[in-house]
């Protein structure tokens, strides 16, 4: 019998997991009781709750819940529905306890060196291990929530154009997705304050993440030696017992998943309500599409960009979200810009969005000319906020994007 999963071909599926925070009703603390949760559908305490098409897992923190296709599907849009439906049937159960699920990528005010709880049921082993290395209580550990988008290859000359592709629209991804600006109740100056936190949280093993863009390798025995290779070595000191997966350690803005046949990306924020995830996904989908067939320029010149060279950008991104000036003309060059010197981040996804149209849903459409007309969610969160939100105003601002999580709908 064979236990290996199905190896499908670019593009034919996408995997898509969705991350929530619990939070008490009234004040938004977080609650860290999403054993509780599954204990109350299910009657045990488990990792994982099968719901047919979306499962519920467990994360790193017990505050923490995620949603995920049960099986790669070939329909991104008829998630929307699933997905919306799953978040109300959890919302409905947490009532009871006086908790809901509330949305974006950091919690704005939760002080994770004091409220941080690790899950301590199964795989608490691994959970264990990092704790032990890094001290999870910390933003960039405990206080994150991001969509995961795993894209499959079914050989190594697949992974070799979707890895070229993924790497160079790592940097501006961001620009769409950003929905962290504030973290302990201040502005940090970061519209995605996730991921700037993220980028720190494992420097005492910098093998784990290398420079957050992976590194330019494109087969798989290219990449277990660059990059698998130094992860292990770095964590067998510590994982004495055997317990971490190399795939897993991988802590990179995309990670190869050879045992899935996959690459997941991990930079982007979690959104509003689930419509505004997919259709981000749905136009990250899209412009990879066109990359790794070559529409604006050849695969083996997607490949000759190094790390070094996007990482500076990407650093603007997560700062500056669509407002990041683009002065590399030859970035640019990779996404057809023939005749632009510089444009925003915010820009160039506009000039993308017009010339992919035909290839999104309607949902999708809709959804992406709102974040471009109106900002990020980081941007239109602000907006909201102001700049020195008082406790207050923070509440209820995020008292109203839970509002949007439960109804499906775009915050203004």
């Amino acid at each position: 019998m064979n236990d290996q999963p199905k190896k499908f071909k670019l593009y034919e599926v996408t995997g898509i997991e969705l991350e929530y925070m619990v939070v008490e009703r009234d004040t938004l603390k977080v609650l860290p009781i999403v054993d509780k949760l599954f204990e109350d559908v299910t009657g045990a305490i488990r990792s994982d709750v099968e719901r047919g098409d979306v499962e519920w897992s467990n994360e790193l923190v017990s505050h923490v819940v995620e949603l995920k296709t049960a099986r790669p599907t070939k329909r991104i849009p008829s998630f929307r529905k699933k997905f919306s439906n799953e978040i109300k049937a959890i919302n409905a159960v947490l009532a009871r306890r006086n908790a809901m699920l509330l949305p974006t990528a950091a919690h704005p005010f939760m002080d994770p060196f004091t409220e941080t709880v690790i899950w301590p049921h199964e795989y608490n082993e691994v959970y264990a291990l990092y704790n032990r290395i890094f001290d999870c209580r910390g933003h960039g550990w405990s206080n994150l929530q991001s969509t995961h988008l795993n894209l499959p290859f079914a050989n190594d000359d697949e992974f070799s154009k979707l890895h070229a592709a993924i790497r160079l629209l790592l940097p501006i991804i961001p620009a769409l997705s950003a929905s962290s600006p504030i973290l302990d109740g201040k502005v940090t100056g970061f519209l995605d304050s996730r991921m700037q936190a993220y980028l720190h949280h494992q420097d005492r093993l910098p093998e784990l993440m290398g420079s957050l863009i992976p590194e330019a390798v494109f087969s798989q025995e290219d990449y277990y030696r660059v990059i698998f290779s130094p992860i292990a070595q770095a964590m067998a000191p510590y994982d004495t017992d055997h317990v971490m997966d190399h795939h897993f350690a991988n802590s990179r803005g995309a990670i190869a998943r050879f045992d899935r046949g996959a690459i997941e990306i991990r930079v982007i924020d979690i959104q509003e309500c689930p419509s505004a995830d997919l259709a981000i996904a749905e136009m990250i989908i899209a412009v990879l599409k066109a990359l790794t067939s070559g529409r604006w320029v050849s695969t083996y010149l997607q490949r000759a960009w190094s790390e070094d060279d996007l990482l500076p950008l990407f650093l603007q991104v997560i700062k500056d979200a669509g407002n990041a000036r683009i002065a590399n003309r030859d970035y640019l060059l990779m996404f057809g810009r023939l005749k632009q010197e510089r444009m925003t981040a915010r820009e160039l996804w506009q000039l993308l969005f017009v010339e992919l149209y035909g290839d999104l849903s309607e949902g999708c459409r809709q959804h992406m000319a709102h974040i471009l007309e109106h900002g990020c969610l980081a941007s239109r969160i602000l907006a909201r906020t102001g700049k020195k939100p008082s406790l207050d105003r923070i509440r209820s601002v995020y008292a109203e994007l839970a509002t949007c999580l439960q109804e499906d709908r775009a915050f203004a």
